[in-house]
């Protein structure tokens, strides 16, 4: 795909950052694909397209619970150097400074959690239950902090220490934004048939007003399990790239880049799931997306 003809502030993992005059920018989510911190060399096709469309969802049902940085998904919208190419990938936002701060809400005992409760009884420091299995819904839902790393992985942070990283008030807001949103996804997940298990959210600041940015509820950024295949005790199947992780896991990848190339039914069978994700969450066909 070839890039805009604007000024580029950002690469990311997935997504490649444009400046839209003093005060908006572009994010343009590509088909690239990370697995254990690594930018693999092959591309899932409509991957950005599907992450864009689900964001757009969301960030359009939720602006009335929390204010988003969405301008518009319509090329229409977007300035002439943007290209044609990247309708259907790309949203026209209004630009912000970022919380530096990964803002996790979670409701299932699953992932990093879940390896913490095995070895302590708690989640981010706090007691749990007794007896709770691998993928058992918590007492109630939990925010989650965690420090956003430029490099290496993040680190789980107390209430304490994420107040003196973006202040008490800040955090508050940024707590309760972030469970409001993940309650109301967990109940729109629920009437569809799907399980979401837990979201990292971006937020961001703009003239002193906390903005929901980035991506909102993707399968990237949130784990979904089908209803159907869940079962406590065990590792439900996701609507994401964990298709691919499976992939290098049974090959027994030492996670070192440049990664093995993907054969043509995991580039396939993973496409596959995000349009899945995509039309399962909001009931349409991924073929009237923008761009098909």
């Amino acid at each position: 795909m070839s890039r805009p003809a604007l000024p580029h502030l950002y690469t990311g993992k997935v997504r490649e950052l444009y400046e839209v005059g003093h005060d908006r920018l572009l994010v343009v989510a590509t088909d690239r694909v990370s697995v254990f911190d690594v930018v693999l060399d092959d591309l899932i096709p409509d991957k950005g397209r599907a992450l864009t469309a689900i964001s757009a969802f969301w960030f359009e049902r939720t602006a009335g619970l929390a204010p988003n940085h969405l301008i518009s998904c319509d090329p229409t919208d977007f300035p002439e150097a943007a290209g044609p190419e990247v309708a259907g990938r790309a949203m026209l936002v209004r630009a912000t400074r970022p919380v530096r701060m990964e803002c996790i809400a979670r409701g299932y005992l699953f992932g990093g959690a879940w390896s913490e409760y095995t070895e302590h009884g708690t989640v981010q420091g706090r007691r749990m239950p007794d007896g709770m299995r691998e993928a058992e819904s918590l007492p109630e839902p939990l925010f989650t902090p965690t420090t956003k790393a430029e490099t290496g992985h993040d680190l789980p942070l107390s209430d304490a220490e994420a107040v003196q990283l973006v202040g008490a008030d800040l955090y508050e807001q940024i707590r309760d934004v972030t469970l409001r949103l993940y309650r109301f996804g967990v109940e729109h997940a629920a009437s569809r048939g799907v399980i979401l298990a837990d979201t990292k959210l971006e937020l961001g600041v703009r003239d002193g007003e906390l903005l929901v940015i980035d991506e909102l509820l993707t399968p990237d950024s949130s784990r979904y399990w089908p209803v159907e295949e869940y079962r406590v005790g065990s590792s439900p199947p996701s609507f994401d790239k964990q298709f691919v992780r499976d992939y290098y896991l049974s090959i027994g990848w030492d996670r070192t880049p440049p990664a093995p190339r993907l054969p043509k039914d995991v580039v396939e069978g993973t496409r596959a799931r995000y349009v899945e994700a995509y039309e399962l969450l909001t009931g349409a066909s991924f073929d009237e997306w923008w761009g098909s």
